[in-house]
């Protein structure tokens, strides 16, 4: 499940380049090798699925879900919220996406606390 918090939680708010904004559908590798998701429509809303998780880590599993209540604010970035079913907490979201790279950030207690973390698209 934290691949789901590290969804909701990304990094580096800024780090795809101006011109290459992509759909933020498909399947993505966190940056630090440990978690794969799938993104896409649920519903009204967009889910991040964790389709694989690396053995031994801890507090993940695959089938987790994160659900996005975003909407496109330009050309590749996403803003809105995000529930994270697993630990009933919400969250602010912000992702910007690249044709092949995505980076995010998630923060809690109205922003003070965020997170983030970087992710590759897998074609």
């Amino acid at each position: 499940m934290k691949t789901v918090l590290f969804i909701a939680s990304m990094l580096a708010l800024g780090a795809v380049p101006a011109g290459q904004a992509a759909e933020i559908d498909g399947n993505w590798a966190r940056s630090d090798g440990k978690a794969k998701v799938r993104i896409g429509k649920c519903g009204a809303d967009i889910c991040a699925t964790n389709t694989w998780i690396k053995p031994g880590t801890p507090s993940e599993k695959a089938g987790d879900v994160l659900v996005m209540t975003i909407e496109k604010v330009s050309d590749g970035r996403y803003s809105g919220s995000a529930f994270d079913p697993q630990r009933d907490m919400r969250y602010k979201i912000t992702l910007d996406v690249g044709d092949s790279k995505m980076t995010s950030k998630g923060c809690v207690l109205g922003g003070l606390l965020c997170k983030g973390v970087g992710w590759t698209r897998i074609k």
